[in-house]
């Protein structure tokens, strides 16, 4: 056969809907699917994963009893949301910085500085926002495992459904990536709107304050960020 004509015969097959090999000994494809009984039997004994609390009491007390929640962090190493929950504004950072463990507060250090800055401009404070990080513990790598990210993104947006304010703040790739599924390139400059468990939020993405530290020429971008951000919100 030419390699015309063998070409002519796999298209064929592609279009009867055969697109993979398969072995050449025959199966019976309609018979059920044989279970080993190892597998059924920790199937049996696997535990059901604990719900998520639906109130922010009920979850409030979940991130600090838990031994370890959906983001990888253990119970007494954990760095807690904090400011007014009842705010229309909450911001969101990727995990804590090296010395919020220290200090027991999120940005605790030359970021931390740069932040309430940042917020200054905006008229507002670390008291009239809702402050909190995907992660409650800084991961050893000092990055988010990638592994983990769809799993960080519900548990970030359960907390911010919870929370229900009026407009996030997400700073830095990884809460981008997480909460809105975007490159934080592409996903700067615009408002989104996040629909999650029928809670709708307006949603901005901007820089990592330790990224602005590294980057001070971003800063001005960076203000074209918090513009839109508070734009309605006065």
């Amino acid at each position: 056969m030419d390699t015309h004509a063998a070409l002519n015969v796999l298209g064929w097959w592609q279009d009867a809907g055969v697109d993979m090999l398969v072995d050449e000994a025959p199966r019976n494809w309609l018979a059920e699917p044989r279970v080993p009984a190892v597998a059924s039997v920790e199937a049996a004994h696997q535990p059901p994963a604990p719900a998520t609390p639906d109130t922010m009491p009920a979850f409030r007390a979940w991130l600090e009893e838990s031994d370890v929640l959906p983001d990888g962090s253990h119970k007494g190493r954990r760095i807690f949301p904090s400011g007014d929950v009842s705010s229309p504004l909450m911001i969101m950072v990727d995990m804590p910085e090296q010395g919020d463990a220290d200090a027991g507060t999120l940005l605790s250090d030359d970021s931390g500085r740069l932040f309430d800055r940042m917020l200054a401009a905006i008229g507002r404070d670390r008291e009239t926002i809702w402050l909190a990080s995907l992660t409650l513990e800084r991961p050893i790598s000092g990055g988010i495992d990638a592994q983990r990210v769809e799993a960080i993104g519900a548990f970030a947006k359960h907390h911010v459904a919870l929370v229900h304010p009026r407009r996030l703040l997400l700073m830095g790739q990884a809460a981008s990536r997480a909460v809105l599924g975007l490159d934080l390139v592409a996903a700067r400059g615009r408002l989104h709107v996040v629909n999650h468990g029928g809670v709708n939020m307006e949603v901005v993405a901007t820089f990592a304050p330790r990224f602005l530290l590294r980057n001070p020429q971003r800063k001005a971008d960076s203000w074209r960020d918090l513009r839109l951000l508070i734009e309605g919100m006065e």
